[in-house]
């Protein structure tokens, strides 16, 4: 669980004031929990809310008509708004939506995404990501950098793809890694990991920045 809490950590990191983003099932979800005062942003879900918060803090109680786009109890901020899934995927597809953060079985070198379906194996569905992927003005991935051992970061994705050439950046508990024009390049690892580890882990080519960084998130900020 602190991998998948140092990850939504990262990402709010990766967040500016004043953005609309869209947050995918999963990992995604936490993000509301670590973003800083000093930063205002509206997050949106895709199951008709705007400006959802973070699930409710232990011994708070739930409300059970508020709840993320993966069906888990979440609040809403004050002047939030309930909408219907019409006008929240009319949101989506307008292009208002700064960055979606979605998760992902497999993203490779080029930008592209799948995350939608494993062959011979049942998952929820594509929902709205292939509508996000299309329509926000930049992707973040966010996600395990391996699953039970499967490499998820690939030259090319091998299952079928959600979006092609749409994810700006990946971030795992590893690493940060930009899509260019020029190809994948690292620029952040874990104080917890090391070059060679990250490359033992990632099935695609990628270039290491002149300016590599050692992420500065400590430990502590993301117990759970």
């Amino acid at each position: 669980m602190i991998s998948r809490t140092y990850i939504a950590k990262r990402v709010a990191d990766e967040l500016e004031d004043g953005q609309i983003v869209n947050l995918g099932i999963g990992i995604p979800t936490l993000v509301p929990k670590f973003i800083s005062d000093d930063k205002h942003i509206i997050f949106q879900s895709e199951n008709g809310i705007i400006n959802i918060g973070p699930a409710p803090k232990p011994g708070e109680p739930e409300n059970p008509n508020i709840f993320d786009a993966g069906g888990s109890p979440a609040t809403i901020k004050p002047g939030g708004q309930f909408i219907d899934s019409a006008k929240a995927f009319g949101l989506i597809r307008s292009g208002k939506v700064d960055v979606t953060v979605l998760g992902a079985v497999q993203v490779d070198a080029q930008g592209n995404i799948a995350n939608w379906i494993i062959p011979n194996k049942m998952l929820v569905g594509f929902g709205g990501a292939m509508d996000l992927v299309t329509c926000a003005k930049e992707v973040i991935v966010a996600m395990e950098h391996t699953a039970k051992g499967q490499i998820k970061i690939l030259d090319e994705c091998t299952f079928p793809l959600t979006g092609a050439h749409c994810v700006s950046k990946i971030i795992t508990e590893l690493a940060v890694f930009h899509i260019t024009d020029h190809g994948m390049v690292l620029t952040e690892i874990s104080p917890k990991t090391t070059l060679d580890e990250v490359r033992a882990k990632t099935g695609a080519h990628f270039t290491v920045a002149d300016n590599l960084k050692v992420s500065q998130i400590a430990d502590e900020a993301v117990e759970v």
